[in-house]
């Protein structure tokens, strides 16, 4: 059985583009037919797709590096580069992807098939041909490809189930839960026997199906860290309903009702709307004694309280009363409308409003000067420029200058104080201010 892991994080490397190439035409009796050099192809994406088959990131926590593949270079004769093909990722459904450093919400993928772009692949470099013009028919110049992004991402994943499964340890969730479907979780007379969540596809008599979630049993202080609870109540959050199992039998000590009570108070200490959700009771192990009082008192406690729930009488462990059971939640879970996850309802409000704001542009680039007397020239919209010069060719030099130029640099130097024959680097390639 493999491990379940619902939160990781993965650095993503997307594909860088071909480079662009020099190249004239060199064909018999034209000797010098123009500038012939290809485009290079563009890098790959990192896209991730939802896959029904998988239940759990565990895969990811020993793969946590992801690079697709560099586009093909441009060729002679104007012919372009191929571009890389796309990286993708498959991850359950329920996953959300956040940038780890903004913890922005990039998607939360739900149903099969659906994607997400989580890291653009460079564009491929220009190769000679695209350079030409009037005044310069045979320019030597030609573009590395653009790096692809890079980025790391976290991944947390809220299983996707009809029904929930909450109550106390040993209560016989998931016994239950073997019962009416073809799951097969651990099971045992001791508190924690699930230590992640199991889910089971369940079959009603009608042809009906869906899907049942045990969730690790919860107990008082779940949703401030005690025991196992805090770390799987999220995984309630996309149930359409509530399944409560109570042990009626009070073999451990509790009385129900209390039990009852002190699940709810979790489940409303966690995010208090779980409480709208529809609840239905299972009055487990009433095979035993002392089931029948204690399930009596129950009912007339709900009663003073004014509260009305569906409570089937069950025993898990001889089925009976689970026919009854499983069809009426067929019928409920047809007719409860698929929910969102809570962040979705939360944040629901400022989805349908966008609201525009004055931001000013932000600097290209950032001017330092270390204690050698170099001045440090730095910056994305820089280093973009630098990676994708072939400083391999003197027009190609000619024309970073320029762009350098351009964006500011060298009136920047000169408010700063820098001299005619100052150092200048830019990642690794050093010049000489020229005023």
């Amino acid at each position: 059985m493999s491990m379940f892991v619902d939160y990781t994080k993965v650095n993503l490397r997307a594909g860088k583009g071909g480079d662009g190439m020099v190249a004239f035409r060199r064909e018999k009796y034209e000797p010098n037919g123009g500038p012939a050099g290809g485009d290079g192809g563009s890098g790959g994406n990192i896209i991730f797709k939802v896959d029904e088959g998988l239940r759990t990131l565990v895969d990811f926590r020993y793969n946590p590096h992801f690079k697709a593949d560099s586009g093909q270079n441009g060729m002679p004769k104007g012919m372009n580069g191929k571009k890389a093909e796309d990286l993708i990722i498959s991850v359950p459904p329920g996953t959300i992807i956040r940038d780890a450093q903004s913890k922005a919400v990039l998607a939360d993928l739900q149903g099969e098939g659906q994607e997400v772009l989580a890291a653009q692949g460079g564009r491929g470099g220009r190769g000679n041909k695209r350079f030409a013009t009037h005044k310069n028919p045979a320019p030597s110049i030609a573009e590395n490809g653009e790096p692809g992004q890079e980025r790391d991402v976290e991944l947390e994943l809220k299983v996707m189930a009809d029904v929930g499964l909450v109550g106390y340890p040993s209560v016989g969730k998931s016994t239950l839960l073997s019962v009416v479907s073809g799951a097969k979780p651990k099971i045992g007379a001791y508190h924690f026997t699930t230590l992640a969540p199991n889910l089971g596809v369940v079959n009603a008599v009608d042809g009906k199906e869906f899907v049942l979630a045990d969730i690790p049993g919860l107990i008082e202080g779940a949703s401030e860290g005690v025991g196992l609870g805090i770390d799987f109540l999220k995984h309630i959050e996309r149930t359409r309903l509530l399944l409560h199992v109570l042990d009626m039998s009070g073999m451990e000590g509790r009385q129900p009702i209390d039990d009852f009570d002190q699940i709810n108070q979790e489940l409303k200490d966690y995010n208090e709307k779980l409480l709208d959700r529809k609840q239905v009771i299972v009055a487990n192990k009433m095979d035993l004694p002392q089931s029948a009082d204690n399930l009596a008192e129950f009912k007339a406690e709900l009663a003073s309280r004014g509260l009305d729930y569906e409570i089937f009488e069950v025993s898990a462990a001889t089925q009976a009363g689970i026919q009854d059971l499983v069809v009426r939640l067929a019928d409920l879970v047809d007719q409860l409308d698929k929910v969102p996850s809570l962040d979705q309802e939360e944040a629901g409000a400022d989805e349908q409003r966008v609201v525009y704001k004055f931001q000013a542009d932000q600097e290209s680039f950032d001017l330092d000067r270390d204690p050698e007397g170099v001045w440090l020239v730095s910056g994305p919209k820089v280093e973009r420029l630098y990676a994708m010069t072939n400083f391999d060719h003197e027009e190609a030099i000619m024309r970073f200058s320029r762009q350098l130029r351009g964006m500011g640099v060298d009136q920047a130097l000169r408010d700063k104080g820098a001299q005619s024959g100052d150092p200048v680097q830019v990642e690794d390639f050093v010049f000489e201010f020229m005023d």
